[in-house]
């Protein structure tokens, strides 16, 4: 549907009118990289053509098992720790993402940027990266309630020479985690510091994922009130194409769809382009129509 297309476009108008901007891919799928036409790490790095624009791109999944994070790492010959991390991350599934982004949101928050865009994957894994610090509330809840059955394992390992293996650690690691995550989210539900961009394309099942993240994110109290409405094929005025004109009915019928939904929403049409919008000129080219997006009239027919 053009997501990373719309939010790196955004990140270049931003970067027009911020001191300094970085845009981030949560999204596996990595099209950053694609979009820019240039490769991106887990490291800020310099867009080319730009002083004050930079990106990078974080796999918030497994990246590390649990265990691993718990700074843990070569202790799983124990049998015993064995079943203990296996009742945690089997008991609460996404323990693994969960602690990969709140180490991701440790980093973000000593960067020095004016704006941070993210480029986030779509509905599904969004919505549950919201969810994350409920997801490390459980796995401290669930270390408590494992406490009578492991209490000896506790005491025995902490004596074990190298190895730094105790209740007040995991407990520690997972409430650090935890109130970085909460603090972020209680940013992402400051509408006067963030709010979310919706991108959809006019068929079915894009207006439907749409209207399900709207309900979701404002449910949360997360500021949402734009949405783009993205590859809207433009006929020209003189074209014969009946495919294309039955097309643009299609597309007419979802879009007065999302504006009677939406009309109190700010909703911007972008164009369906002949060419892919790929590399720093295209998307400097394509902010145009965000700054003065096309202007629609709702049709009136069924």
């Amino acid at each position: 549907m053009g997501k990373t297309t719309c939010s790196s476009s955004i990140a270049v108008e931003l970067a027009r009118r911020r001191k300094s901007v970085l845009i981030i891919s949560t999204d596996p799928a990595h099209n950053l990289s694609d979009a820019f036409a240039q490769s991106f790490t887990s490291e800020p790095t310099k867009v080319e053509g730009f002083s004050n624009l930079f990106a990078m791109e974080i796999d918030p999944a497994v990246s590390n098992s649990f265990e691993a994070q718990m700074g843990l790492p070569g202790v799983s010959s124990t049998a015993e720790i064995q079943q203990f991390m296996g009742e945690i991350v089997n008991a609460i599934p996404g323990i693994d993402e969960a602690m990969s982004f709140a180490e991701l949101m440790r980093r973000v928050e000593t960067m020095e940027f004016d704006v941070i865009v993210f480029d986030t994957a779509p509905t599904g894994h969004t919505l549950r990266l919201l969810g994350i610090p409920a997801t490390l509330q459980k796995a401290l809840d669930k270390v408590a309630e494992l406490k009578s059955r492991f209490g000896g394992l506790f005491a025995g390992m902490g004596g074990l020479a190298g190895m730094d293996f105790s209740e007040e650690k995991i407990m520690g690691r997972l409430e650090s985690a935890r109130q970085v995550v909460a603090k972020v989210n209680a940013q992402f539900m400051d509408p006067e510091k963030t709010t979310f961009v919706c991108v959809c394309i006019p068929e079915f099942l894009s207006v439907y994922e749409t209207e399900r993240l709207v309900q979701e994110l404002a449910g949360l109290g997360i500021d949402v009130h734009n949405i783009i409405i993205n590859q809207v094929l433009i006929p020209e005025a003189d074209s014969t194409c009946k495919k294309c004109s039955s097309r643009v009915k299609m597309q007419q019928k979802y879009i007065n769809q999302v504006y009677a939904l939406y009309d109190f929403f700010h909703l911007t049409v972008l164009p369906l382009l002949d060419e892919e919008v790929r590399g720093v000129p295209s998307l400097v080219e394509f902010t145009k129509f965000l700054r003065e997006p096309i202007p629609f009239i709702r049709s009136t027919s069924s």
